[in-house]
């Protein structure tokens, strides 16, 4: 099962007489030539859950769902303390009490502020579950399906304890989408106070795309990606003073500066009824995993 870091003391990083060229790296400055930084910081690259410290990052969570099941039902009476870090879902016991929430039953998805004819509702008790594969490895099913009789879809939006409300960090995860239907989408994100940083986002038929909404409006940075939501990925977004940063499996996919929030923001690994395309038949599912997840604070030592 995975690990819930108690955070420290938050106090400022103490600095070195550093070369530029170190803080650079560890900032992912561009380089002066302007090219910008290609590399994951924590080279998070492999199939397997990293574990420990990594440049700048201090990790804080590390979850690879190898421990106790969590059958459907158990993400029930969630609405305990609701978008804090002292918010919890009363059905989970043990340490997936302490480590996870999410959106209650009843909340509504953000298909229903999009005029589109078919939009969701949160219901994490009959789609979030744990439990291990046929291989024996551990993994969160979200599992979003629509109601034989043409309902909303039921949707769900799990929220790591552990990094809620925390300024800057690194978040990782690995995933696939291993049923495929169309109607059903991701969007990953931070957001507040007219800030927004999505990734991996799109609808579960196309592929993975990282978007930032700069906290002072004006155009958002869009990074429309080529990697298939069916295939295993390792997905990561950096944030730190200045920049975000997209990776797909250590790649760079997206990089941007512009108004990159700088207040505390939770994690919400959100899954909901599409926004684009075909919308989701009556009687459909379709099924995202996730094998661990990883998450860092950034300048806490």
């Amino acid at each position: 099962m995975g690990t819930h870091a108690a955070p420290r003391t938050r106090r400022p990083a103490l600095v070195a007489a550093v070369g530029a060229t170190l803080l650079a790296a560890l900032l992912g400055i561009p380089r002066a030539d302007g090219a910008p930084r290609s590399a994951d910081l924590c080279r998070t690259t492999g199939t397997g859950l990293p574990r420990g410290d990594c440049g700048p990052f201090w990790q804080v969570l590390a979850e690879d769902f190898d421990g106790d099941r969590v059958p459907l039902g158990s993400f029930r009476d969630c609405d305990h303390h609701v978008d804090t870090s002292a918010a919890y879902c009363g059905g989970l016991r043990g340490t997936y009490r302490d480590n996870w929430w999410a959106y209650p039953t009843g909340w509504r998805d953000t298909a229903n502020d999009r005029d589109r004819a078919v939009a969701g509702v949160y219901h994490p008790e009959d789609t979030v579950s744990i439990g291990p594969a046929q291989n024996g490895d551990g993994r969160m099913r979200i599992r979003m399906w629509r109601p034989d009789d043409g309902g909303p879809v039921h949707a769900a939006a799990v929220v790591p304890r552990a990094v809620m409300q925390m300024k800057y960090g690194k978040y990782s995860a690995r995933i696939k989408v291993t049923a495929l239907s169309p109607g059903y989408k991701s969007a990953w994100l931070h957001y507040g106070g007219g800030c927004e940083m999505d990734h991996p986002e799109g609808e579960w038929t196309g592929s993975l795309s990282a978007f930032h909404h700069p906290c002072g409006g004006g155009e958002q940075g869009s990074f429309e990606g080529a990697d298939d939501w069916t295939e295993w990925h390792t997905v990561s977004t950096e944030w730190t003073p200045g920049h975000v940063r997209f990776f797909v499996d250590g790649r760079q996919v997206g990089h941007d500066t512009r108004d990159v929030p700088d207040r505390p923001l939770s994690w919400v690994l959100q899954n909901e009824s599409a926004l684009e395309g075909p919308t989701a038949a009556p009687g459909s599912s379709a099924q995202l995993e996730v094998t661990w997840v990883a998450a860092y604070a950034y300048g806490w030592r």
